[in-house]
C-alpha cells in the first residue's frame, strides 16, 4: 500500500516538473502573448504618430480639443510685471518698444500704480476714466507694469528677480518685428542691454534683450522664424 501511494506521488511530481518546463517559469501562460505579426503592430503605432500632428491630443497627453463652453469668451489679458521706475519703465516700452499707456491705475492707500501699456490705439478708447479701465481690460496680450511707490528712490532696492536665474521660473515675453537684425541694431544705437543677439548661439535669427528691471523680451520676426525653428516643428 505504502509503495503504491509513493508510486503515484513520484508520478505526480513528475508530471508538475514537465508542466513547468513547457511554459514560461515567469510569464503566466494567459499573459505570454505573442502578436501575430510583431512588425505591423509597431507600424501602426508609427503610422498613426506620423498622420497625427505634433499639437493633436494624440502626442500631447492630458490636452483637452474641445474647450468648456464656459470658457470661451476667455482671453490672455496681460503680464504683470513689477518695476522699480515708472519713469525709466514707461520711456522704454513707449520709445524703445513702440507700446502706449492704455490706462493708469493709482492706489493711494495700499501705495502701488498699474501701468497698462500695449499695441493698442489710445485714440479709440473712451474719454470716460472708468469706460477706459473696462476698454483696456478688453484688449490681449498687454503688459501690466506694477509700480510699487518708493522703489525708484530707495536705496536698498535691489530689484526684482526675472526669472532666469535660480531658482527659475517665469523666462520671457516675445516681440514680432518686422525685420529681426534691423530692429535688434537700432536697439543697440538706443543702448538696449542684450542677452542674445541674433547671430550668437544656436538658434540664429532670434534675439532677446532685457527692459529696465532685467525681464527678458525675446524678440523675431515672422522671416525667418520658420526656419528657425524647422527642425523642432
Amino acid at each position: 500500500m505504502a509503495s503504491s501511494i509513493t508510486s503515484s506521488l513520484i508520478n505526480r511530481l513528475s508530471l508538475i516538473r514537465f508542466s513547468t518546463r513547457s511554459s514560461s517559469p515567469s510569464i503566466p501562460t494567459f499573459l505570454n502573448i505573442t502578436p501575430k505579426s510583431p512588425n505591423r503592430s509597431r507600424f501602426f503605432v508609427s503610422s498613426s504618430m506620423a498622420s497625427s500632428s505634433k499639437e493633436s491630443p494624440f502626442n500631447n497627453p492630458g490636452l483637452h480639443t474641445t474647450p468648456d463652453e464656459a470658457t470661451k469668451s476667455y482671453i490672455m489679458q496681460q503680464t504683470m510685471f513689477r518695476i522699480k521706475d515708472p519713469k525709466v519703465s514707461l520711456d522704454f516700452y513707449s520709445r524703445i518698444l513702440g507700446m502706449s499707456l492704455l490706462k493708469r491705475l493709482d492706489f493711494p492707500e495700499m501705495k502701488f500704480s498699474l501701468y497698462f501699456v500695449g499695441y493698442e490705439d489710445p485714440a479709440s478708447a473712451p474719454s470716460d476714466a472708468i469706460d477706459r479701465t473696462v476698454w483696456t481690460f478688453s484688449k490681449k496680450a498687454t503688459i501690466e507694469l506694477t509700480h510699487n511707490w518708493g522703489t525708484e528712490s530707495d536705496p536698498d532696492f535691489k530689484g526684482y528677480h526675472n526669472g532666469n536665474s535660480e531658482p527659475r521660473g517665469f523666462g520671457h515675453i516675445g516681440i514680432t518685428v518686422d525685420d529681426t537684425n534691423n530692429a535688434c541694431e537700432r536697439f543697440e544705437r538706443l543702448g538696449v542691454e542684450f542677452v542674445k543677439k541674433p547671430d550668437d548661439g544656436k538658434m540664429k535669427g532670434i534675439a532677446f534683450i532685457k527692459d529696465p528691471d532685467g525681464y527678458w523680451i525675446e524678440i523675431f520676426d515672422l522671416k525667418t522664424i520658420g526656419g528657425t525653428t524647422a527642425g523642432a516643428a
